[in-house]
This record gives C-alpha cells, structure tokens and sequence, in this order.
C-alpha cells in the first residue's frame, strides 16, 4: 500500500456500491455481486456494456445431482456486508446461503457461495476470492465446474497475451458469428471466412481451447486495448486451490474478449475430476484471491510492454503469497502456514549402480491417496514445487492439513509417492525430510524404448492442414492447431504406422496420437493397429518373461490391445475403455497419466524378428485415441 496514494473510498447506492481508490473504481450490483463496471485509465467501463449487467464480470459454476444433468448456475448474492473499510483497503462481501429444504420441487445447489471483492490504497487492480461451504448432512451434488468471468468490452480490447511467444490481434465475436464463420467438427470451433476485424484472420481456426495452459503455468494473462494502451490482466499468484495438480490444463483468456479465472473443471481430465459430495460430507474450500490487474502505457508504445510490466506485477503479486490483508479467518496468513523441504533421489539399478539426483523433478503435497491421486484430487488443496538439478525441493507456504507427498522426475518413468503415513503440517512447521528415494519401476535391462517419459505425447506432430491453422501455432506447438487428428490418414493412406527399432526415429516416424483409422471413401472409423518391429538377438525362452511398459500421456474413449507376433492372436493385454480427456479434440498433448506395465509370456517371443502389435480398437469417431508418453521393453532380471 502507498500511504501517500488517495485513499480508498466505498459508497452504498443502494442497488449498487461503488470502491474506488482514485486509480480504479469498480461498481457491483447490490446484493448480487455481479461487476457491471471497471473504470480505469479515463475510461468509464472496460466491460462489454452490450451485455446486461449480469453477464459482465461474475462467479459461476456448473453442478450436478448425483447421475443428473450439469446445470450451469450464476451464484447471486443474497446479504450484502461491508466487512471492513478504512484509507487504505476496502473488503465487501456478497453472501448466497443455503438453506436445507426438502419440499423444494427445483434442484437448487447446496452450497453456501460468499465472494470477496477488495481494493487497497495504491493498488492499479482489484483482488476477487470466495469461500464455498458444503454443510454436513446436506443434499448430495457434484461440483463440475467453478471460476471467475469478466467479459471486455469488444470494440477496446483486441490483443491477447498468455506468454513471451502468444501475443496477437485477435478475432472478435462478431468475426465468429454464422454468417462470418463456419461451424467445423464442435461448435467451439470456428473457420473464419468473413473477418470484420482485420482481413489477415480470414482462413484461421479460433477455438478457446487452443490457448489452454497448465496449472503451473497459468499465471498471468489477459487483453490490451491497442487504441487505448489499456491492458487487462488476471493474475493469479498460487495455484493451490485449482483442482488437478500442475499438469491440470485449464482455459485462459479467449475470444469474447474474455478473461477468466478458473478453479475446478474437468477438461483434459474428464468427470472423474470433479468432487462429488455424498452421504452429508462436509467441505470448504477458498478459491483465490485472484488480482485482476490494469496497466497503462502512452500511445503508440509497443503492445509488449503492458505484457512486460504485468509479468513483472504477477512476480510481485507471487512474491507476496499468502497474503496479509484478507479479512476471512478461512484463509490462513503467512504465520499459520508451514513448509516441508527434501531431496529427491532416484534409484534405478538397471541405469546405474547409485543413486541419482532427481533433477528437475515435480514435488507435491495432495490429500493422501494412491501413486498419482492427486491427478484426479478437487476437494482439498495442492502445493507443488520443481526441484533443483540436484533434487532439493522446498514448498513453502503450506495450509496446515495432512498430506501425501507424491512426484514425479522428467526422464524417469512412473509416479512417486512417499512410502509410509501421510504427513502432517502444523502452523509454523519447518519439516526437513532429507533424502526421499525413488524406486523408479523396473524389472530387468531395457531391450529397447521409444520417447522420453516426460508425461506429455511422444513423436511427430504434422504442420496443420493449411485449410485450419491457427497464425499462432505454426512454429511451435503446432499441437495446438485444429484438424490435426485427420492428417493421420494422409501420412498413412495405405497401411497404419509401423516402427522399426534401431532404424526409425520416435520424433520422426511416430505419429503423436493413436486415432481410429477413417475411410475416405465412406467417413467410417475403423481401428488402428501400430506395429513396433524389434530383434532379438540373444534370446533364452528358459530365463522368463519380459515385461512391456507403457506409459500413456492422455486418452479419449480408447482402448488399447497388445498383442505379440501374430495379429490375430488373443491380446496377452487389454487396457479396455480408458479416458475421457478429450485432449485430441482440445489441443492438448496430454491428460491424465497412465502407466501400464505388462507380462509378456516367453513363448510368445523367438529369437530374431518379433512385433507388438498396438490396437487401438475403439472406432467410433476422430475423438477415440491415446497419446503415448513412453514405451519400454524390458529382459527378464539377471
């Protein structure tokens, strides 16, 4: 705070209140908590006023009955309370209750909802966070989706940011509208073919996922009014209550202009994500705070330093976690938080005789559970770190709680969790765990493998078809461009992939996604059946069987046989149904880790010329298919 900077004001209007601090003012409607205006930077409101007032900045969330429809619900205020108002910080609280009643004939989601709105003396922004509260004996519901909207005004913003690399003119929603663009396989996905905005969008995909991020990347994004020199960015400076781990991909800023926040939601991980509440448990949860930051430049300045200056707000706003100044006792401050500190070490006695640093490796605390868990983990909270060179990782700042510690080491196959009871963090905890080793799975000498088991998909990924590009993507990431699952056929119209070992090359001659084979001819789907050619040169029947690794990176709807040396033999493996991910759709290069380890019979090999044959048998649409992480044969134990 800058003591110095005017003061922070607060004014009841009655259906409305007002804070201001002399840089920004934000109006929300009264008792809703619904932001109908943001005025900054001499413009009266940066929210799309082409919109009610209801639908410019908001709370919402997605619930379900148990094995009912998902309901998408706006959560309104129902009391509104000044919970705190001095010179230097505002905090206003809108409160939505919830009250048991069994009479009522509409489903009405069982939660109490209160949603924080602060602003500080200084401060070129506005902090959002709310508190959610599941009463024991309350109905039973599923939580599918939460997060925080704010809809710009689309005739000001028009640039978009998300990183170094992704900044760029962007479509408007009138360039997606029907008569200016053309549906393609889902209805997020659009052709442009009639741009008002500007002539070199014509011909380009827009789709919201494309611009998906990582949980642990997802710090800072937003939009800039170029005529303006307006950005508008949402920071958020700890990810430990988003639901899904760091890997968890989640949408950002998109066409709309939209900027959102979200929490909980099940893309790229499917509806096993998504908490469910039964039998009266009781929950709370504390989602953000989040900052929604505005900075300002002079005309004709470079675009790039409103993002350059709001990466250098977001480090700040990092730096300052947890903060000092919410008002809610469900929201623990710097004093009641702990922290755990170790190193990672990786035992594989087939790579070396010593242990090795867990270099780089992913360190976090989740809910206790089984090895990888915390993938699918939504009720309670996350903090995660990466390790050094060295493996010595801290995590700092932890709500005191019981946890799992779970990770995983780029270039080691499997998931880490630490062996014996969970732990428990206590305020003030400084807990130093020394060396935690590793036992990376392995059961005898590799004979071969295909890709680095870094959890995202191995091999080639084609340019996109020109006909659906995206600018964005046409250098990097080329993942990311739509249509990319139909350049399968194209690049194997007579026959389905085969890999030989020793001669191809994983980045080269594997493709990325494992996709149902389509007939050109009639638009059916049939399965894809990939062969992996190896040699076996000093193979002994009598030492035992060998074992397949295969790591799964993301999957949709699939199903994965293998089979050894004869196609038309019974699989000696079946992975049947497996994923919900959607990643193919989505622009993604993974999803929910999976790591399959598989018995194969020695006498189902020979010395010399062997295949696996991969079947990806379900072949119902271009949406059935796996990406692949890594792939291992290993020799009997010596």
């Amino acid at each position: 705070m800058t003591s110095s900077a005017p003061p922070v004001r607060f004014t009841d209007k009655g259906d409305k209140v007002a804070v201001e601090n002399g840089i920004v003012k934000v109006i929300l409607l009264k008792p809703a908590g619904l932001v109908s205006a943001i005025s900054y930077g001499g413009l009266d409101n940066l929210l799309e006023t082409g919109k009610s007032e209801h639908h410019r900045g908001y709370w919402d969330l997605n619930w379900s009955e148990p094995d009912g429809r998902d309901i998408f619900y706006v959560p309104f205020g129902a009391e509104f309370r000044l919970i705190y108002s001095s010179d230097d910080k505002v905090e206003v609280s809108f409160l939505r209750t919830y009250v048991p009643n069994p009479d009522l004939q509409s489903p009405v989601c069982p939660l109490t909802i209160d949603k924080r709105f602060v602003l500080l003396r200084g401060s070129p922004g506005f902090y959002s966070y709310g508190i959610y509260e599941h009463g024991g004996g309350w109905r039973d519901f599923n939580l599918n989706q939460t997060r925080i909207v704010f809809m710009l005004c689309k005739k000001k913003f028009n640039y978009m940011a998300l990183d170094d690399k992704k900044l760029r003119l962007m479509p408007s929603p009138d360039d997606l509208a029907h008569n200016r663009s053309e549906e393609l396989a889902y209805k997020e996905a659009r052709l442009i073919t009639d741009p008002v905005t500007d002539p070199s969008l014509k011909g380009e995909v827009d789709d919201k996922y494309q611009y998906s991020c990582d949980n642990k990347d997802n710090k800072v994004h937003g939009w800039i009014s170029k005529n303006h020199m307006i950005g508008f960015w949402m920071v958020t400076a700890s990810s430990e209550f988003r639901n899904g781990g760091p890997t968890k991909q989640n949408l950002t800023s998109h066409t709309g202009p939209a900027c959102l926040s979200m929490f909980h939601s099940a893309h790229y991980a499917g509806i096993s994500l998504c908490p469910q509440f039964r039998n009266g448990e009781a929950w709370k949860k504390v989602f953000g705070p989040v900052f929604i930051y505005l900075n300002s430049r002079p005309g004709r300045t470079d675009v790039r330093e409103l993002w350059e200056d709001a990466k250098y707000r977001m480090l700040e706003e990092v730096n300052s976690w947890p903060y000092n100044w919410p008002c809610s006792s469900d929201y623990p401050k710097a004093d009641e938080r702990g922290q755990v500190s170790g190193r990672i070490l990786v035992s594989d006695k087939y790579a070396t005789n010593k242990l090795c640093s867990g270099s780089n490796a992913y360190v976090g605390l989740a809910l206790p559970g089984e090895e990888g868990s915390w993938q699918r983990e939504s009720k309670g909270y996350q903090f995660w770190t990466q390790a050094d060179k060295k493996g010595y990782f801290c995590l700092k700042n932890v709500r005191a709680g019981t946890y799992d510690i779970f990770g995983w080491v780029p270039g080691v196959v499997g998931d880490y969790k630490k062996e014996g009871d969970p732990i428990a963090i206590n305020p003030g905890d400084d807990l130093q765990l020394g060396g935690l080793v590793y036992n990376a799975p392995r059961y005898g000498p590799t004979v071969w493998e295909i890709g680095y088991p870094d959890r995202t998909a191995l091999g080639y990924v084609p340019d996109p078809d020109p006909r659906y590009f995206n600018r964005l993507y046409v250098d990097f990431e080329k993942y990311r461009n739509y249509g990319l699952w139909a350049r399968y056929i194209e690049l194997y119209p007579e026959e389905d992939l085969i890999y030989t070992v020793g001669t191809s090359d994983w980045s080269k001659d594997w493709f990325f996604s494992h996709v149902a084979r389509r007939n050109p001819s009639d638009g059916k789907y049939s399965p894809a059946v990939w062969q992996i050619r190896f040699q076996l040169s000093d193979f002994d029947p009598t030492h035992g069987s060998y074992k397949f690794r295969m790591a799964i990176a993301t999957s949709n709807q699939a199903a994965i046989q293998v089979k050894v040396n004869d196609p038309i033999s019974k699989a000696i493996f079946d992975t049947h149904g497996i994923g919900k991910d959607n990643s193919i759709a989505r622009h993604g290069n993974h999803g929910i880790y999976m790591l399959f380890e598989i018995d194969v019979p020695a006498e189902s090999l020979r010395q010399g010329d062997n295949t696996i044959y991969l079947n990806q048998r379900v072949a119902t649409s271009f949406l059935n298919g796996v990406m692949y992480d890594y792939l291992r044969l290993e020799a009997p134990p010596r």
